[in-house]
């Protein structure tokens, strides 16, 4: 959400601009033009200011620099998060980034395998997407045969339930779910074997992670455009660490999504 940023950050310079003039020069010149018996009035423009600008800067601080809500608008992390689920992300745990240009300016840490993230894709600088770290520099990562493997050791997998999808998510109903055993970092994904979104055998290969990039993957493993396809994703690029389900509205839902999950941490 470039465009809101941008805004945001307009208004903020805007209304401080305002603020910071009337200080200075325009109250002075309204005082000496009432007199000393008469109140000066302030322009409705910088009363305005005065009122918001605390709150702009608030708001632009608290989005940039602490934590950040975001809409999950597809189903490529099923059955993690669903289509309408509103999440909290961390701004700050890959280090603080300026708004707009996402230029990091103060570095805290990086990345580990199976973290969620919010990054903007080389091929779509201008939105946003969400996929779960699963290679990190220096890895090589294989997919095959609905299988990840890193540096030669084949992940393990369990069958857990045959999936019931809800809403928007209803698609992937009858899809076989399964914890994937990322160390440290077990999961649930999704399987299609039967009516696969891809065609056999596209998104499979092996790649070596390099210096700076990450290769990440969606959860809903035969419905998700990731590295597989678009290659790796640059240091630069990252927006911060998904890790709270604080709402979910689907609006074609016919029945409420399970409660649980609102105020749950994203594994």
């Amino acid at each position: 959400m470039v465009w809101f940023e941008t805004i945001l950050v307009v208004l903020t310079a805007l209304s401080g601009l305002v603020w910071l003039l009337d200080k200075l020069v325009l109250a002075k010149r309204r005082a000496v033009a009432a007199g000393p018996l008469e109140p000066a009035r302030e322009p409705v423009l910088v009363d305005y200011s005065k009122a918001f600008f605390p709150i702009l800067v608030l708001v632009l601080g608290l989005r940039s620099f602490i934590a950040e809500p975001f809409r999950i608008p597809s189903s490529s992390m099923m059955p993690t998060l669903l289509i309408g689920d509103f999440i909290l992300v961390n701004k700050f745990a890959y280090g603080l980034r300026w708004p707009i240009t996402n230029k990091k300016f103060i570095d805290i840490g990086e990345p580990e395998r199976g973290d969620v993230v919010v990054f903007r894709p080389p091929h779509h600088p201008r939105e946003d997407w969400i996929k779960r770290v699963i290679g990190v520099p220096g890895d090589t990562v294989a997919y095959h045969d609905n299988q990840v493997s890193i540096n030669g050791k084949r992940l393990p997998y369990r069958v857990e339930r045959i999936y019931q999808g809800v809403g928007q998510g209803a698609d992937a109903t009858g899809a076989t779910e399964l914890t994937e055993g990322l160390p440290g970092r077990p999961h649930f994904v999704l399987e299609h074997p039967d009516v696969p979104f891809l065609p056999q055998g596209q998104g499979e290969g092996e790649w070596i992670v390099p210096p700076g990039h990450y290769f990440v993957m969606g959860d809903n493993r035969d419905n998700s455009e990731d590295s597989r396809f678009w290659g790796f994703l640059p240091e630069a690029n990252l927006r911060g660490k998904a890790f709270l389900v604080w709402m979910n509205f689907d609006s074609s839902a016919d029945r409420w999504v399970d409660a649980s999950r609102i105020g749950s941490r994203i594994p």
